[in-house]
Protein backbone atom coordinates (compact mmCIF):
# COMPACT_ATOMS: atom_id res chain seq x y z
CA UNK A 1 0.00 0.00 0.00
CA UNK A 2 1.21 3.15 -0.69
CA UNK A 3 1.92 5.71 2.46
CA UNK A 4 2.30 8.86 1.32
CA UNK A 5 -0.31 11.59 1.32
CA UNK A 6 0.46 13.02 -2.20
CA UNK A 7 -1.92 15.53 -1.26
CA UNK A 8 -0.20 16.93 1.71
CA UNK A 9 2.90 16.90 -0.16
CA UNK A 10 1.19 19.34 -2.82
CA UNK A 11 -0.96 21.23 -0.11
CA UNK A 12 -4.59 20.45 -1.40
CA UNK A 13 -7.36 19.12 0.19
CA UNK A 14 -8.00 15.55 -0.69
CA UNK A 15 -11.63 16.81 -2.20
CA UNK A 16 -9.36 19.82 -4.39
CA UNK A 17 -10.43 19.59 -7.77
CA UNK A 18 -8.08 18.91 -10.93
CA UNK A 19 -7.35 22.49 -11.46
CA UNK A 20 -6.56 23.53 -7.60
CA UNK A 21 -4.20 20.39 -7.74
CA UNK A 22 -2.50 21.87 -11.43
CA UNK A 23 -1.99 25.31 -9.73
CA UNK A 24 -1.08 23.71 -6.35
CA UNK A 25 1.88 21.76 -8.14
CA UNK A 26 2.83 24.82 -10.83
CA UNK A 27 3.58 26.47 -7.32
CA UNK A 28 5.63 24.06 -5.94
CA UNK A 29 7.44 22.95 -8.83
CA UNK A 30 8.82 26.44 -9.43
CA UNK A 31 9.93 26.69 -6.15
CA UNK A 32 11.63 23.67 -5.90
CA UNK A 33 13.28 23.11 -9.13
CA UNK A 34 16.64 22.13 -8.75
CA UNK A 35 18.04 24.97 -11.39
CA UNK A 36 16.47 27.46 -9.08
CA UNK A 37 16.55 26.30 -5.66
CA UNK A 38 19.75 25.20 -4.66
CA UNK A 39 18.62 23.40 -0.89
CA UNK A 40 20.43 19.79 -0.79
CA UNK A 41 16.39 18.41 -0.47
CA UNK A 42 14.98 20.52 -2.86
CA UNK A 43 15.53 17.84 -6.12
CA UNK A 44 14.07 15.08 -3.75
CA UNK A 45 11.36 17.40 -2.73
CA UNK A 46 10.65 18.40 -6.66
CA UNK A 47 10.52 14.96 -7.05
CA UNK A 48 7.87 14.03 -4.47
CA UNK A 49 5.51 16.81 -5.62
CA UNK A 50 5.86 15.28 -9.37
CA UNK A 51 4.95 11.68 -8.09
CA UNK A 52 2.35 13.19 -6.22
CA UNK A 53 1.00 15.20 -9.24
CA UNK A 54 1.32 12.34 -11.34
CA UNK A 55 -0.97 10.49 -9.61
CA UNK A 56 -3.76 13.18 -8.86
CA UNK A 57 -4.00 14.74 -11.71
CA UNK A 58 -4.78 11.38 -13.55
CA UNK A 59 -8.52 10.17 -12.66
CA UNK A 60 -7.85 6.57 -12.66
CA UNK A 61 -4.32 6.69 -10.89
CA UNK A 62 -6.12 9.30 -8.31
CA UNK A 63 -9.39 6.73 -7.91
CA UNK A 64 -7.14 3.74 -7.69
CA UNK A 65 -4.81 6.00 -4.76
CA UNK A 66 -7.94 6.77 -2.96
CA UNK A 67 -9.00 3.70 -2.43
CA UNK A 68 -5.71 2.02 -1.27
CA UNK A 69 -5.57 4.80 1.44
CA UNK A 70 -9.17 3.88 2.36
CA UNK A 71 -8.38 0.04 2.86
CA UNK A 72 -11.02 -0.46 0.02
CA UNK A 73 -11.23 -4.45 -0.59
CA UNK A 74 -11.54 -3.53 -4.04
CA UNK A 75 -8.14 -1.68 -4.47
CA UNK A 76 -5.13 -3.82 -5.33
CA UNK A 77 -1.88 -2.85 -3.49
CA UNK A 78 0.92 -2.26 -5.84
CA UNK A 79 -1.68 -1.36 -8.53
CA UNK A 80 0.56 2.27 -9.00
CA UNK A 81 3.83 2.38 -9.64
CA UNK A 82 6.10 4.85 -9.81
CA UNK A 83 8.72 5.49 -12.29
CA UNK A 84 8.08 6.85 -15.75
CA UNK A 85 7.79 4.37 -18.36
CA UNK A 86 9.86 4.68 -21.74
CA UNK A 87 6.22 5.75 -23.96
CA UNK A 88 5.78 9.03 -24.75
CA UNK A 89 4.17 11.25 -22.08
CA UNK A 90 3.32 14.55 -24.22
CA UNK A 91 0.03 12.91 -26.57
CA UNK A 92 -1.42 15.87 -25.10
CA UNK A 93 -0.92 19.29 -24.34
CA UNK A 94 1.24 19.96 -21.33
CA UNK A 95 1.16 21.46 -17.78
CA UNK A 96 -0.16 24.44 -17.68
CA UNK A 97 -3.29 23.72 -20.14
CA UNK A 98 -3.81 20.43 -18.72
CA UNK A 99 -0.63 18.05 -17.46
CA UNK A 100 -0.13 15.15 -19.74
CA UNK A 101 0.87 11.89 -17.68
CA UNK A 102 -1.13 8.70 -19.40
CA UNK A 103 0.13 5.53 -17.83
CA UNK A 104 2.78 7.28 -15.94
CA UNK A 105 3.69 8.14 -12.73
CA UNK A 106 7.59 9.66 -11.30
CA UNK A 107 9.61 7.66 -8.80
CA UNK A 108 12.97 7.78 -7.06
CA UNK A 109 14.37 4.60 -8.55
CA UNK A 110 14.73 3.96 -12.56
CA UNK A 111 12.69 1.54 -14.29
CA UNK A 112 14.43 -1.95 -14.55
CA UNK A 113 11.97 -3.81 -16.44
CA UNK A 114 14.53 -4.49 -19.57
CA UNK A 115 18.11 -3.32 -20.90
CA UNK A 116 16.85 -3.21 -24.17
CA UNK A 117 19.05 -0.99 -26.33
CA UNK A 118 16.34 1.15 -28.52
CA UNK A 119 17.29 4.17 -30.26
CA UNK A 120 14.16 6.35 -31.00
CA UNK A 121 13.88 10.45 -31.90
CA UNK A 122 12.16 11.93 -29.05
CA UNK A 123 8.11 13.20 -29.25
CA UNK A 124 7.83 17.01 -29.79
CA UNK A 125 5.54 18.51 -26.91
CA UNK A 126 3.00 20.67 -27.43
CA UNK A 127 0.28 22.95 -26.07
CA UNK A 128 -1.55 26.03 -26.43
CA UNK A 129 -1.21 29.24 -25.31
CA UNK A 130 -4.77 31.24 -25.91
CA UNK A 131 -4.56 35.33 -25.88
CA UNK A 132 -6.82 38.26 -26.86
CA UNK A 133 -5.95 40.23 -30.20
CA UNK A 134 -4.31 43.25 -28.67
CA UNK A 135 -1.71 41.02 -27.05
CA UNK A 136 -1.40 38.27 -30.57
CA UNK A 137 -0.99 41.81 -32.61
CA UNK A 138 1.63 43.05 -30.74
CA UNK A 139 3.45 40.15 -29.98
CA UNK A 140 4.49 38.86 -26.36
CA UNK A 141 6.86 36.66 -24.26
CA UNK A 142 5.09 33.66 -21.88
CA UNK A 143 6.81 31.72 -19.52
CA UNK A 144 5.90 27.96 -19.00
CA UNK A 145 7.49 25.49 -17.01
CA UNK A 146 6.61 21.81 -18.39
CA UNK A 147 7.45 18.11 -17.93
CA UNK A 148 9.77 16.56 -20.49
CA UNK A 149 12.17 13.80 -20.49
CA UNK A 150 15.55 15.11 -20.87
CA UNK A 151 19.14 13.43 -21.47
CA UNK A 152 20.11 12.00 -18.47
CA UNK A 153 23.23 13.86 -16.97
CA UNK A 154 24.69 10.48 -15.30
CA UNK A 155 25.31 8.85 -18.58
CA UNK A 156 25.62 11.68 -21.02
CA UNK A 157 22.00 10.20 -22.67
CA UNK A 158 23.46 6.80 -23.50
CA UNK A 159 22.19 4.76 -21.26
CA UNK A 160 25.30 3.41 -19.91
CA UNK A 161 27.75 4.72 -18.02
CA UNK A 162 30.96 3.09 -18.65
CA UNK A 163 29.88 1.24 -21.87
CA UNK A 164 30.66 3.37 -25.56
CA UNK A 165 28.36 0.75 -27.40
CA UNK A 166 25.77 -1.47 -26.89
CA UNK A 167 26.25 -5.48 -27.01
CA UNK A 168 24.42 -8.19 -29.09
CA UNK A 169 21.64 -9.56 -26.95
CA UNK A 170 22.86 -12.51 -24.97
CA UNK A 171 19.15 -14.45 -25.00
CA UNK A 172 18.34 -14.25 -29.01
CA UNK A 173 21.77 -13.68 -30.15
CA UNK A 174 20.66 -10.62 -31.70
CA UNK A 175 17.56 -12.20 -34.19
CA UNK A 176 15.27 -10.28 -31.71
CA UNK A 177 13.36 -13.19 -31.67
CA UNK A 178 13.52 -16.21 -29.46
CA UNK A 179 11.60 -20.10 -29.79
CA UNK A 180 9.67 -21.31 -27.07
CA UNK A 181 9.37 -25.04 -26.80
CA UNK A 182 5.44 -26.30 -26.30
CA UNK A 183 5.47 -29.39 -27.96
CA UNK A 184 4.56 -30.89 -24.37
CA UNK A 185 0.73 -28.47 -24.75
CA UNK A 186 -1.29 -30.26 -27.02
CA UNK A 187 1.83 -30.78 -29.33
CA UNK A 188 2.01 -26.87 -30.05
CA UNK A 189 5.33 -27.41 -31.34
CA UNK A 190 7.79 -24.44 -31.02
CA UNK A 191 6.40 -20.69 -30.80
CA UNK A 192 8.41 -17.80 -32.12
CA UNK A 193 8.18 -14.58 -30.01
CA UNK A 194 9.57 -11.29 -29.04
CA UNK A 195 12.50 -11.39 -27.11
CA UNK A 196 12.10 -10.14 -23.57
CA UNK A 197 15.26 -8.63 -22.97
CA UNK A 198 15.99 -6.91 -25.66
CA UNK A 199 12.42 -6.43 -26.80
CA UNK A 200 12.95 -7.52 -30.29
CA UNK A 201 15.85 -4.86 -30.99
CA UNK A 202 18.95 -7.57 -31.02
CA UNK A 203 20.89 -5.72 -28.78
CA UNK A 204 20.88 -4.43 -24.81
CA UNK A 205 22.83 -2.07 -23.00
CA UNK A 206 25.94 -3.59 -21.56
CA UNK A 207 25.85 -1.62 -18.58
CA UNK A 208 22.62 0.11 -17.54
CA UNK A 209 22.71 3.57 -16.05
CA UNK A 210 21.39 3.55 -12.46
CA UNK A 211 19.62 6.82 -12.72
CA UNK A 212 17.62 6.53 -16.37
CA UNK A 213 17.60 2.51 -16.54
CA UNK A 214 19.43 2.33 -19.56
CA UNK A 215 16.66 4.62 -21.63
CA UNK A 216 18.99 7.65 -21.40
CA UNK A 217 16.53 10.04 -20.76
CA UNK A 218 14.73 11.14 -17.20
CA UNK A 219 11.34 12.96 -16.45
CA UNK A 220 12.18 16.60 -15.41
CA UNK A 221 10.63 19.64 -15.27
CA UNK A 222 12.09 22.51 -17.43
CA UNK A 223 11.28 26.27 -17.83
CA UNK A 224 11.12 28.07 -21.26
CA UNK A 225 10.36 31.26 -22.16
CA UNK A 226 8.48 31.64 -25.47
CA UNK A 227 8.71 34.89 -27.85
CA UNK A 228 5.62 34.89 -29.87
CA UNK A 229 5.88 37.30 -32.75
CA UNK A 230 3.52 39.89 -33.20
CA UNK A 231 0.81 39.50 -35.68
CA UNK A 232 0.36 36.15 -34.81
CA UNK A 233 -3.26 34.80 -35.22
CA UNK A 234 -5.32 31.44 -34.13
CA UNK A 235 -4.02 28.30 -35.21
CA UNK A 236 -0.15 29.56 -35.73
CA UNK A 237 2.65 27.46 -34.57
CA UNK A 238 5.88 28.68 -32.84
CA UNK A 239 8.54 26.08 -32.60
CA UNK A 240 11.53 26.06 -30.15
CA UNK A 241 13.64 23.09 -31.72
CA UNK A 242 15.17 20.47 -29.17
CA UNK A 243 12.98 21.12 -25.90
CA UNK A 244 10.56 18.49 -26.70
CA UNK A 245 11.31 15.00 -24.98
CA UNK A 246 14.76 13.95 -25.22
CA UNK A 247 15.20 10.57 -27.62
CA UNK A 248 16.05 7.36 -26.27
CA UNK A 249 19.84 6.06 -25.98
CA UNK A 250 21.43 9.63 -27.50
CA UNK A 251 18.68 10.48 -30.49
CA UNK A 252 18.23 13.25 -31.40
CA UNK A 253 15.12 14.98 -28.68
CA UNK A 254 11.96 16.41 -30.44
CA UNK A 255 10.59 19.98 -30.63
CA UNK A 256 8.76 22.35 -28.03
CA UNK A 257 5.58 23.56 -30.27
CA UNK A 258 3.71 26.25 -28.85
CA UNK A 259 -0.14 26.88 -30.83
CA UNK A 260 -1.46 30.25 -30.73
CA UNK A 261 -4.96 30.47 -30.16
CA UNK A 262 -6.96 33.60 -30.36
CA UNK A 263 -10.65 32.43 -29.25
CA UNK A 264 -12.36 35.78 -31.00
CA UNK A 265 -11.18 34.75 -34.50
CA UNK A 266 -12.20 31.27 -33.90
CA UNK A 267 -16.15 30.12 -34.97
CA UNK A 268 -17.37 27.94 -32.13
CA UNK A 269 -18.82 24.51 -33.38
CA UNK A 270 -22.35 26.71 -33.56
CA UNK A 271 -21.10 29.10 -35.76
CA UNK A 272 -19.10 26.41 -37.92
CA UNK A 273 -22.28 23.93 -38.11
CA UNK A 274 -24.42 27.45 -39.23
CA UNK A 275 -22.45 28.48 -42.00
CA UNK A 276 -21.95 24.71 -43.42
CA UNK A 277 -25.98 25.01 -43.39
CA UNK A 278 -25.88 28.37 -45.31
CA UNK A 279 -23.09 27.20 -47.92
CA UNK A 280 -24.90 23.99 -48.04
CA UNK A 281 -28.48 25.08 -49.03
CA UNK A 282 -27.28 27.98 -51.27
CA UNK A 283 -26.78 25.12 -54.41
CA UNK A 284 -29.99 24.45 -53.66
CA UNK A 285 -31.90 27.81 -54.03
CA UNK A 286 -29.46 27.79 -57.54
CA UNK A 287 -30.87 25.31 -58.60
CA UNK A 288 -34.15 26.05 -57.90
CA UNK A 289 -33.61 29.09 -60.08
CA UNK A 290 -32.78 27.48 -62.64
CA UNK A 291 -35.26 24.86 -63.39
CA UNK A 292 -37.98 26.63 -62.05
CA UNK A 293 -38.74 24.72 -58.84
CA UNK A 294 -37.97 27.24 -56.27
CA UNK A 295 -41.51 27.08 -55.06
CA UNK A 296 -41.08 23.72 -54.39
CA UNK A 297 -37.76 23.92 -52.32
CA UNK A 298 -39.38 26.86 -50.88
CA UNK A 299 -39.85 25.13 -46.90
CA UNK A 300 -36.40 23.14 -47.09
CA UNK A 301 -34.73 26.01 -47.80
CA UNK A 302 -36.21 28.17 -45.55
CA UNK A 303 -35.38 25.56 -42.60
CA UNK A 304 -31.37 24.96 -43.81
CA UNK A 305 -31.10 29.06 -44.28
CA UNK A 306 -32.96 29.60 -41.58
CA UNK A 307 -31.26 27.31 -38.93
CA UNK A 308 -27.98 28.19 -40.25
CA UNK A 309 -28.00 31.91 -40.54
CA UNK A 310 -29.36 31.74 -36.60
CA UNK A 311 -26.69 29.34 -35.61
CA UNK A 312 -24.11 31.78 -37.51
CA UNK A 313 -24.64 34.97 -36.31
CA UNK A 314 -26.33 33.94 -32.90
CA UNK A 315 -23.38 35.88 -31.62
CA UNK A 316 -23.51 39.34 -33.42
CA UNK A 317 -21.77 40.06 -36.21
CA UNK A 318 -19.02 42.31 -35.31
CA UNK A 319 -16.07 40.40 -35.54
CA UNK A 320 -12.39 40.00 -36.67
CA UNK A 321 -11.12 40.07 -40.52
CA UNK A 322 -9.86 36.83 -39.36
CA UNK A 323 -12.74 35.27 -38.14
CA UNK A 324 -14.80 36.20 -41.46
CA UNK A 325 -12.22 34.75 -43.31
CA UNK A 326 -12.47 31.43 -41.18
CA UNK A 327 -16.44 31.74 -41.61
CA UNK A 328 -16.06 31.49 -45.87
CA UNK A 329 -13.91 28.27 -45.24
CA UNK A 330 -16.60 26.81 -43.08
CA UNK A 331 -19.06 28.38 -46.09
CA UNK A 332 -17.43 27.01 -48.75
CA UNK A 333 -16.96 23.77 -47.35
CA UNK A 334 -20.87 23.34 -47.00
CA UNK A 335 -21.29 24.52 -50.75
CA UNK A 336 -19.24 21.43 -51.70
CA UNK A 337 -21.35 19.43 -50.42
CA UNK A 338 -24.40 21.21 -51.51
CA UNK A 339 -23.26 21.17 -55.27
CA UNK A 340 -22.42 17.80 -55.16
CA UNK A 341 -25.56 16.56 -53.61
CA UNK A 342 -27.74 19.46 -56.18
CA UNK A 343 -25.97 18.38 -59.01
CA UNK A 344 -26.99 14.32 -58.21
CA UNK A 345 -30.64 15.87 -57.82
CA UNK A 346 -30.41 17.68 -61.09
CA UNK A 347 -29.19 14.65 -62.85
CA UNK A 348 -32.37 12.66 -61.65
CA UNK A 349 -34.51 15.54 -62.77
CA UNK A 350 -33.24 15.18 -66.13
CA UNK A 351 -33.40 11.53 -66.29
CA UNK A 352 -36.82 11.73 -64.92
CA UNK A 353 -38.26 14.52 -67.35
CA UNK A 354 -36.66 12.87 -70.52
CA UNK A 355 -38.30 9.50 -69.36
CA UNK A 356 -41.24 11.29 -69.25
CA UNK A 357 -40.97 13.14 -72.59
CA UNK A 358 -40.91 9.68 -74.21
CA UNK A 359 -43.44 7.78 -72.27
CA UNK A 360 -42.99 4.83 -70.74
CA UNK A 361 -42.79 0.98 -71.35
CA UNK A 362 -45.98 0.27 -72.65
CA UNK A 363 -46.78 3.11 -74.26
CA UNK A 364 -46.55 4.72 -77.54
CA UNK A 365 -46.90 7.47 -79.92
CA UNK A 366 -50.23 7.30 -81.76
CA UNK A 367 -50.20 8.36 -85.51
CA UNK A 368 -52.80 10.13 -87.00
Amino acid sequence: MNEKDYYAILGVDKDASTDEIRKAFQSKARKLHPDVNKAPDAEEQFKAVSEAYAVLSDPDKRRRYDAMRSGSAFSTPGSYQGGPTQGDPFSSSPFGWGFPFSDMGYARRSERRSRSYNPRAGADVSFQVDMDDETARKGTRRGVTYQRYAPCEACEGRGSVRAEHAETCPTCHGTGRIGVDLSGIFGLGVMEMECPECEGTGKVVSDPCDVCGGSGRVLTATELVVDIPAGSHDGDVVRVKGMGNAGTNGREAGDFVCRVGVPSERLTRQQTSGFRLVGFGLPFALLGAFTGTLSSMAVFLVIVLGLGLYFAFAGGIRHSSRWWRNALASLGNGAVEGVILALFMAMMFSCTAGRASFGGPGYGYVSG
